[in-house]
């Protein structure tokens, strides 16, 4: 029932949409019917699937990447109050820097000749704050009681860390990791879009490709490739939280 409703919605919206583009006589290349975009991701599927893989792959290495920083410098940072002071200013000015500002100058470090490395790098940059901030959460939510009951017991720092903080953080860990995901992906639009090279053939690049040529149902079937790219990563990363969350109450 929970799928229904939203499936109904999109069935109307899309019919409305198709009717009033047929009946106002609206050009194709201005907005396209919704039968005329699932024309173009039909005949296309093929090269838009290779496109969301290379996005998707790209936006994958980065999440990596953000993931064994962020992680490992919070680790670091929660042992050490003046270093979070130090660090968590830093760590808040670059995630409120707009990625498209930021594009340009990885493109540039990563040399003009290699695309690829800018995807990576600001798709790491854009999932980096969401995993630190989740990561520093969890490691200072520990329960006063269990941290009173270590302190009985006289267990030393390592025991601390291993036993109490890192399993207080899973779940903190696990919802930064989920939106990390997510803006791993936008990253890595975003750097397509700023590095404009048929070297990093991702969706960008066919949205890129299309638009110029003013062939825009094919701007909307890629567009739809995204859209499916997101909702199916948010599902998954999704149904790990949930997986490793029973595991961890049950442990």
């Amino acid at each position: 029932m929970k799928l229904l409703a939203p499936l109904l919605l999109i069935i109307l919206l899309l019919g409305a949409w198709e009717l009033a583009c047929r009946a106002l006589d609206v050009p194709v290349y201005l907005l396209p019917t919704p039968s005329a975009i699932g024309l173009a991701l039909a005949q296309g599927w093929p090269v838009l699937l290779a496109s969301a893989w290379n996005t998707l792959s790209t936006a994958l290495i980065g999440l990596a990447a953000a993931s064994l920083t962020a992680c490992g410098l919070a680790l670091l940072v929660s042992l050490n109050p003046t270093l979070e002071d130090a660090v968590r200013p830093v760590a808040v000015t670059l995630q409120v820097t707009p990625l498209v500002a930021i594009g340009p100058l990885m493109t540039i470090w990563a040399g003009i000749e290699h695309p690829q490395r800018a995807v990576v790098a600001l798709a790491a940059v854009a999932a980096f704050f969401p995993i630190f901030s989740g990561a520093l959460t969890g490691l200072k939510a520990v329960d006063p009681d269990l941290a009173r009951l270590f302190d009985l017991y006289g267990a030393r720092r390592v025991q601390r860390l291993w036993r109490l903080r890192l399993p207080s953080a899973v779940p903190a860990l696990l919802e930064g990791h989920k939106v990390a995901a997510g803006l791993a992906v936008v990253g890595a639009v975003v750097a397509e879009f700023v590095a404009g090279s048929g070297g990093s053939q991702g969706l960008a690049w066919r949205i890129l490709e299309s638009s110029t040529r003013l062939q825009t149902a094919r701007v909307f079937a890629a567009l739809a490739m995204l859209a499916i790219l997101g909702v199916a990563l948010h599902a998954l990363m999704t149904l790990v939280e949930r997986r490793l969350l029973a595991w961890w109450r049950g442990r």
